[in-house]
């Protein structure tokens, strides 16, 4: 088992980037739950964000962007952050028996005893009830497109629980932004987003075996399972599969979105997307070393760079 981590202070949560803003400027009382949500580690906001970002350029690259794009981008960002941490209290809810048998998660605030499970409860509606508010800003059918988001949240924590592959349902629920932006810019969905939200779930693939890594000996006795302990040593050949997949199905929303139609320059910037990304996991896939936590963890991080890159390129095609 891997060794527990001393904290620096008390509360902090192990796996928390040091000097985070929780730990340094938010109210005490107020830490707990904000660790709940993850507030200490935006990462997870972040790949939660970028889909809907991508969504709603490529959408827009198909269209022409709109006024209106500026609030689905603001919204896509509060409610990313919402849903995150009401997703990550919903998971440590879950899971509060689990984490507290492993190094990394027992410093977290249910299984250290900062937080009840009823208030942790609470604080989940809470978050949930306000980024429902902003999804009522939408139109109708991405309206019924969240609503439905919430089934794959409520499935995800237990997926480690009767399948080698949680990454999948994590995958599912972590791209549907991908499908909500496009929807709230266009009205309706067609083969150019599903194609992008199965080049997200390829991606999770990827980054979360990555991240998984770091659990692997807890995990295995404890029983509990991942594409990490599943792959083992031949983690590389999987990960290429999974870029290869990335790249390709992104590549393909790109075409079936822009062409016959688009101008050569929007259609070279916005095939600079999936390239770029693919470019950015082959740098991963060269320095990973499965049997270091440290690298895992920064390699799994380093994906909002990569998620990143992919949606300027498409930003930039929906302004060309």
């Amino acid at each position: 088992m891997t060794e527990s981590r001393e904290l620096p202070e008390p509360g902090r949560v192990a796996d928390a980037p040091p000097g985070n803003w929780v730990d340094r400027f938010a109210p005490a009382r107020t830490r707990p739950y904000l660790r709940l949500s993850r507030a200490d580690r935006p990462i997870g906001t972040w790949l939660l964000l970028l889909p809907c970002l991508w969504g709603v350029a490529l959408a827009a690259a198909a269209d022409a962007p709109r006024l209106e794009d500026l609030w689905i981008i603001a919204a896509c960002t509060l409610g990313a952050a919402l849903m995150r941490g009401a997703g990550c209290t919903w998971n440590d809810i879950t899971d509060r028996d689990i984490d507290g048998a492993v190094a990394r998660t027992r410093s977290r605030p249910i299984p250290s005893g900062q937080v009840s499970v009823r208030a942790a409860l609470v604080w989940m509606l809470v978050q949930t009830a306000v980024a429902g508010a902003l999804l009522l800003s939408f139109n109708g059918a991405a309206v019924a497109l969240g609503i439905a988001s919430l089934a794959l949240v409520a499935i995800y924590p237990f997926a480690k629980r009767f399948t080698w592959w949680p990454q999948v349902f994590l995958g599912l629920a972590f791209n549907w932004g991908a499908l909500l932006a496009w929807v709230a810019h266009s009205g309706s969905l067609s083969a150019a987003p599903v194609a992008l939200y199965g080049s997200g779930i390829a991606w999770t693939l990827f980054y979360d075996t990555i991240y998984a890594h770091q659990d692997k000996e807890d995990d295995a006795l404890i029983g509990v399972r991942s594409t990490a302990r599943l792959f083992g040593a031949r983690t590389g050949r999987w990960l290429g599969v999974f870029l290869m997949a990335t790249v390709t199905l992104m590549t393909a929303a790109v075409l079936v979105a822009l062409l016959p139609t688009a101008a050569p320059l929007k259609l070279a910037l916005a095939l600079a997307a999936p390239w770029g990304l693919g470019w950015c996991l082959l740098w991963q896939m060269q320095r990973l070393d499965i049997d270091r936590p440290e690298v895992c963890l920064r390699l799994f991080r380093a994906n909002r760079e990569a998620g990143a890159i992919a949606a300027l390129f498409l930003a930039a095609a929906a302004l060309a």
